[in-house]
């Protein structure tokens, strides 16, 4: 599975980050989430797919 972000969606809320810190992290310059594990494992999963429900703007997806 594959995590993404779409940084011209991505309104800076930061949810994505608190479901999920191993995976996400925001930038220091404009604010806007990234992905840190493009690939995350198994047991990491849960928390990408709350930051998928969680986020306001819809930016962050999971591809399977």
């Amino acid at each position: 599975m594959t995590v993404r972000i779409d940084r011209t969606r991505c309104i800076g809320s930061g949810q994505c980050v608190l479901a999920a810190p191993d995976v996400f992290d925001q930038s220091d310059d404009d604010g806007l989430g990234f992905v840190m594990i493009a690939e995350p494992p198994a047991d990491l999963l849960p928390g990408v797919r709350d930051a998928v429900d969680r986020c306001p703007a819809q930016a962050v997806g999971l591809e399977e």
